[in-house]
């Protein structure tokens, strides 16, 4: 039974998580779980279904803001979600065979790695850099995967080339993996596939993630959907909060210095990171 103190921290919640996964890129997930789980004594197959849901909501929600405003880039998103989707299937077909503890360990340190080139590139940045000088990638130019997007933050236009699509492209069958292997959300590795490696901006980045997060967790929803761990009375309020929130927090990425979101995500990848190094020795937080 959903009291009335319940329903109203499920859509603060849901606002929260819109919002922030809006802004960065990732699923709300990270914030959903714990509190369905701890402040509401959720079972966590529960909690998991939910927060799929909420990934689908947030994903709605911002892409339509970000599409309007021309911030996502469809052809990266088409293109990286194919690797996503191979990635997902072989982790599937592979569970079971790889202990998950060493898993957990070696995607961990792989976030840990992403977050410290991201502090180097937050401290490296000049105050006026808006984005990196980039030299364009033959593969990226037969794919037309360049592109422009205006920043509000300074008023500009700016115009980026995509480097490195092999290495994207790799980094998303690791993502994939990441979440048929160990059934986790993969939208911090989307952000890093393209910020860290194919040397996109952040925001459309971001935008993007955004938008291929929903892609990814629509086609594992019929799984949770069929053997009963989506409970409506719990997705709808915790959704009507995300897809407010996420249109919010479309709102606010869009006139936020890149510097600002890196200092935002970067706790975000850390606490990720450890979460995942610690679970591989048998510690939960």
């Amino acid at each position: 039974m959903i009291t009335a103190n319940n329903l109203l921290l499920m859509l603060i919640t849901g606002l929260l998580a819109g919002i922030l996964g809006a802004v960065l890129g990732i699923g709300g997930g990270m914030i959903v779980t714990p509190i369905l789980t701890v402040a509401m004594g959720l079972d966590i197959k529960y909690a998991i279904g939910a927060s799929i849901i909420v990934v689908i909501a947030t994903s709605s929600g911002a892409t339509i803001s970000f599409l309007k405003d021309e911030m996502l880039n469809l052809r990266v998103a088409m293109f990286l979600e194919i690797a996503t989707t191979i990635g997902a299937v072989s982790g599937a077909a592979l569970n079971g065979v790889i202990p998950k503890a060493i898993l957990y360990i070696l995607f961990g340190l792989l976030v840990l790695n992403s977050s410290y080139t991201m502090i180097k590139k937050l401290l490296g940045k000049t105050k006026n850099a808006t984005v990196q000088a980039v030299q364009g990638d033959t593969l990226a130019q037969k794919l037309r995967l360049d592109g422009s997007y205006y920043d509000k933050a300074t008023k500009k236009e700016v115009n980026y080339q995509v480097q490195n699509v092999p290495g994207g492209f790799l980094m998303m069958l690791v993502a994939g993996l990441a979440s048929g292997l160990l059934g986790i959300g993969s939208g911090a590795f989307k952000v890093i596939a393209m910020d860290n490696i194919m040397k996109m901006p952040l925001k459309p980045s971001s935008a993007t993630s955004n938008l291929m997060m929903g892609v990814t967790a629509a086609a594992s929803a019929t799984v949770y959907f069929f053997n009963g761990t989506i409970v409506p009375h719990i997705a709808v309020p915790l959704s009507v909060g995300v897809v407010f929130g996420a249109i919010l927090g479309s709102r606010i990425m869009q006139h936020l210095r890149p510097k600002v979101i890196r200092i935002i995500f970067i706790p975000i990848l850390l606490y990720l990171g450890l979460q995942m190094i610690l679970k591989g020795f048998g510690v939960n937080i």
